[in-house]
């Protein structure tokens, strides 16, 4: 049945809600089944009055919850298929056709279940991933620190930030220094050095040592909050995409009703009409679609896309323009070595065996991603002592009776006397760190946000697979932004971008068709939620982001996009390809009843019969396999 997109203003109310509609669900298909079964049992054993009266049991409870259902669709505009479930239920009552009733509630209410089933699996299966944002924050108060909740901090108050705390409101830094992690906010991916005085933005990851901030506004008026009320307000103003059964429901209606209005004035014979209406449920649709549905979003999961429900998948099979976010998107988002300069004959791998070494006594993000990429390379790494860490600076320690520093180039050379700069030409975008050995420069390891591997091929894929416009959005400068994507054949790049714009530049790619926006970062949050399909790097994305987003890629690759479209398409072809089977024999029945050749009993049977082929033809996307380029679904 349809249901409004609820706003994510209170998680736990929102929680209840879902949980009290699944139940409810399962209780009317529970009862409706139950009422089936016990009356046919009844029947069978010669108590036919007995089990006319469990069969309406059985039907009253779903045809109520379908009345109410139809009415809260109807004044929100919205008119489906449920009108044809509901008037041959109650014309199956009203004539004491009590056993077809009992089979249209069982078909009815088991088409409404699987759909909650699917949405229901996705919202848990979401529940591990969102834990970013901050609840509480460490005041300093009368000499000692005190753990307090964000909404009872005041401008002026001086909060600590441990290290890799989130800022929970906006302030000025009241340390001398602070290494700062805005990746998450203007997918700058290099942590950046701010000093006493400097703006500090909610969101923001504390990257180097703890520092004090002076609150400048309430938690409820900082970036952060203004972020998520974007959110918000793009979840609420983002039109609806109409379900694949709902697409077809008044053209079915308005046939159903004019056969079985012609078959009861022709003939004077109510039972005939009462039969077209039961020959006509739309089964095929309320069965076939969500079973085709729930396979393929079964199927993506497997590989590593998460789609949250019938509705996003629908709308992922029509996507026409795709946005992309540049860090921790279409880049990894983590700084990598991606040269070595060495300036006074040291091999490369030693120059990097001495950084990484050094670098082991240090949690700065740089720091981890040297020894890390030591690591990959099997280098033994000794183990430094007399360590001194200068934040925002660099390293100095001893590297088996050697001196090492390393850090910026700035601070590297005024250690060891060399004028700062005095090296090539590096990439747009990118870091130096400088190493020196025993007094002398050695080398330079030039750190940057590479593209992600296979990235010009996954534009390709996604070209074949119909994405007709792909454009880049990110909040970086443009000439990283340009450097970085040189030679994809993007169609656009929008660069330097506040969450506002971003989600500006969504709804104006509208024009082209449906758009999907894929990002990672909180900043990306409201352009997902505005977006016809939002999609979120879940593996390491901010909370934000994928609680925003439709669809989250559980595994940090982004090739999974073209798989999942893939998945969604084929999935969405099966489906159709069952309501224009189903829905042909359903004709072909309702013709049959109005002539009297069938009863409601059998009408129920026959399409019975429909659905149970229908649905063999839905499952096949449990099989899909989106490595075939041209197979057929």
């Amino acid at each position: 049945m349809p249901a409004p997109r609820a706003g994510r203003t209170d998680k736990g109310a929102l929680q209840v809600e879902h949980s009290t509609t699944d139940r409810l669900k399962v209780a009317l298909l529970g009862i409706a089944l139950a009422g089936l079964l016990i009356g046919l049992g009844l029947h069978a054993s010669g108590q036919p009055e007995i089990a006319r009266l469990v069969w309406i049991a059985g039907v009253l409870p779903a045809l109520i919850a379908l009345v109410v259902e139809i009415v809260s669709s109807i004044a929100q505009g919205e008119v489906g298929l449920d009108i044809v479930a509901a008037l041959s239920m109650s014309a199956a009552l009203l004539f004491d056709e009590t056993l077809a009733a009992a089979v249209v509630a069982v078909m009815y209410s088991g088409g409404t279940f699987l759909e909650s089933f699917a949405e229901g699996r996705a919202r848990r299966e979401m529940h591990d991933l969102l834990s970013r944002v901050p609840r509480t924050a460490t005041r300093h108060r009368d000499g000692g620190l005190e753990e307090i909740p964000l909404d009872e901090i005041a401008p002026g108050d001086r909060l600590l930030i441990r290290q890799g705390d989130v800022v929970p409101v906006d302030g000025t830094l009241a340390s001398e220094t602070a290494f700062l992690d805005t990746s998450a906010l203007t997918g700058e991916p290099m942590p950046m050095r701010s000093a006493r005085g400097d703006e500090a933005l909610s969101g923001s990851t504390n990257a180097g040592e703890a520092f004090d901030l002076i609150a400048t506004r309430l938690a409820k008026n900082s970036t952060y909050a203004g972020i998520v009320r974007l959110v918000e307000e793009a979840q609420r103003s983002k039109a609806p995409m109409a379900r694949l059964a709902d697409q077809w429901s008044l053209g079915f209606l308005a046939v159903t009703v004019a056969i079985a209005l012609a078959a009861w004035w022709f003939t004077g014979d109510p039972i005939r009409a009462v039969a077209v209406l039961v020959v006509a449920t739309p089964c095929p649709l309320i069965l076939a679609v969500p079973v085709a549905l729930v396979a393929g979003l079964s199927r993506a999961a497997q590989f590593g896309v998460l789609i949250k429900g019938a509705r996003p998948l629908e709308a992922m099979a029509r996507i026409r323009t795709l946005i992309l976010d540049k860090t921790g998107t279409l880049t990894d988002g983590r700084p990598r070595i991606v040269a070595i300069e060495s300036h006074d004959g040291m091999s490369e791998t030693e120059i990097l065996r001495f950084a990484a070494a050094l670098d082991q006594a240090s949690k700065h993000p740089v720091a981890q991603a040297i020894v890390t990429a030591a690591q990959e390379k099997g280098l033994s790494l000794p183990v430094p002592t007399e360590v001194a860490e200068i934040p925002g600076e660099g390293v100095i320690g001893q590297i088996e009776g050697h001196k090492v520093l390393v850090g910026g180039d700035a601070f590297i050379a005024r250690r060891v006397g060399r004028p700062a700069g005095a090296h090539g030409d590096f990439p747009t975008g990118s870091v130096l760190v400088a190493v020196a050995v025993d007094g002398h420069m050695v080398g330079h390891l030039v750190m940057a946000d590479p593209l992600r591997e296979g990235a010009s091929e996954m534009i390709a894929r996604l070209r074949r697979e119909g994405i007709a416009r792909i454009l880049l959005a990110t909040g970086d400068r443009a000439e990283v932004a340009q450097a970085v994507t040189a030679g994809l054949g993007l169609d656009a790049l929008r660069a330097g971008l506040t969450p506002d714009e971003k989600v500006l530049t969504v709804l104006t790619e509208r024009k082209n068709g449906p758009v999907m926006m894929v990002g990672d970062g909180v900043n990306d949050a409201p352009a997902l939620a505005a977006a016809d399909v939002g999609v979120a790097m879940g593996a390491r994305g901010a909370a934000a982001s994928a609680e925003a987003a439709d669809v989250v890629l559980l595994v940090d690759r982004v090739d999974r996009l073209a798989p999942g479209i893939e998945i969604a398409r084929r999935a969405r072809r099966i489906a159709m390809q069952s309501v224009v089977a189903g829905i042909g024999l359903s004709v072909l029945g309702m013709i049959a009843a109005a002539f009297g050749h069938l009863t409601p009993v059998e009408g129920a049977l026959l399409q019975e019969a429909i659905d149970v082929a229908v649905i063999l033809n839905a499952l096949r996307a449990l099989r899909i396999s989106p490595d075939a380029q041209n197979g057929a679904a």
